[in-house]
């Protein structure tokens, strides 16, 4: 895409889009969605219209970054993706991904649980911590029980700053699958 991208813009966007250009500011933003190559990429390309009053979602769970991982569908930029200049103070925000090792339904590749934004003067690194509990980092609605179910099994965590990249990964164990309603 050659052209820049500025949503919602006000009476100041001209001088903010060049501050960010320019490297006065660090632009600090992140897509709120994936940008495909070709129009006929996007996951709901088939659904986008509604029929006799009735909007299909035949999507399903498959939306964004879900469907182009799912699907092995190269992006032109991927959730979460930003321009930084690294010699300009700014923010940045981690994300974490969970996915299920082996899951009894279908799920995506890896869902995103938690994020946090973190501040960060020119050249700082910084630890983050995010905490996620594990039930709601591995849980998902079961519509059998009408229940959230966490499975037994084995899980990984990515950490990355876009959902195309996730340099930091580990594993971890559910030992018991449990169901559960509500937030306790």
């Amino acid at each position: 895409m050659p052209w820049l991208n500025g949503h919602r813009p006000g009476t100041e966007t001209g001088n903010a889009i060049g501050d960010g250009v320019f490297g006065v500011v660090n632009q600090s933003g992140k897509l709120p969605l994936s940008f495909p190559h070709h129009n006929e990429d996007n996951p709901a390309f088939l659904n986008f219209r509604s029929e006799r009053g009735s909007t299909k979602y035949g999507e399903g769970v498959y939306i964004g970054y879900r469907f182009y991982e799912k699907c092995k569908k190269e992006v032109a930029f991927p959730f979460g993706h930003g321009l930084k200049h690294w010699n300009v103070d700014g923010a940045d925000v981690v994300q974490v991904y969970v996915s299920q090792q082996s899951p009894s339904i279908n799920r995506p590749l890896k869902e995103l649980k938690g994020f946090e934004k973190v501040f960060l003067c020119a050249q700082q690194t910084e630890t983050v911590t995010v905490k996620i509990p594990t039930k709601y980092a591995t849980s998902f609605w079961d519509e059998h029980r009408n229940a959230w179910v966490q499975e037994i099994g084995r899980y990984r965590v990515q950490v990355g700053t876009c959902s195309a990249e996730n340099p930091l990964s580990a594993d971890f164990e559910v030992e018991q699958t449990a169901w559960w309603n509500g937030l306790s």
